[in-house]
């Protein structure tokens, strides 16, 4: 008999999120693209849930050039008005700019000598926090601290709270629950 994984409760909603649970969530992310990417995810949720973004997370990546920064950041007027009309994706305007100008910044930072994900991971000196595995936070002081320094770059849609989900979702924090097979 095959004994079934147990998960944190959260995952249990859907294939698609027990595979992203299982294999992403809490993983400690040092691809600097890749953290910009679900940097940029984490803001499309604002107001909506994970899965829905997960589910069109594929549109998503399509339509924003596989989110190559160099290349969004190189996105026109035009640009927005094809991802206004794409419903694959959260057609949201504001939220499209804002991956826009995410681009135009991650890329500046970069031309600067500034790696993103040394940057990302600077806040912990490189080290994955470690939750209770009891209490899951929606903020933290420092997810407050990194979302003021987001925003103070000009990030939009970095408001602490999206910061500590995003925070999770790349492992800067495991915050995975006392008996999940991850923990």
């Amino acid at each position: 008999m095959v004994k079934e994984k147990v998960r944190c409760t959260w995952a249990e909603s859907s294939p698609l999120m027990r595979a992203y649970h299982d294999e992403e969530w809490g993983v400690p992310q040092h691809d600097p693209r890749m953290l910009w990417e679900m940097l940029m995810l984490e803001g499309f949720q604002a107001g909506l849930s994970w899965s829905t973004i997960l589910n069109k997370r594929e549109n998503f990546r399509k339509a924003f050039a596989g989110f190559a920064p160099e290349k969004v950041a190189r996105f026109t007027e035009k640009d927005v008005q094809r991802l206004l009309k794409d419903e694959g994706i959260i057609r949201a305007r504001l939220k499209i700019e804002a991956t826009i100008n995410g681009a135009k910044i991650y890329c500046k930072m970069m031309e600067a000598g500034e790696d993103f994900e040394k940057f990302c991971w600077s806040f912990t000196k490189g080290k994955v926090l470690k939750g209770d595995g009891k209490t899951v936070f929606a903020q933290t002081d420092l997810s407050a601290q990194i979302s003021k320094e987001m925003k103070k770059r000009g990030f939009k849609f970095v408001g602490p709270t999206i910061i500590y989900a995003w925070m999770q979702a790349v492992g800067i924090v495991d915050d995975h629950l006392h008996g999940c097979f991850r923990r």
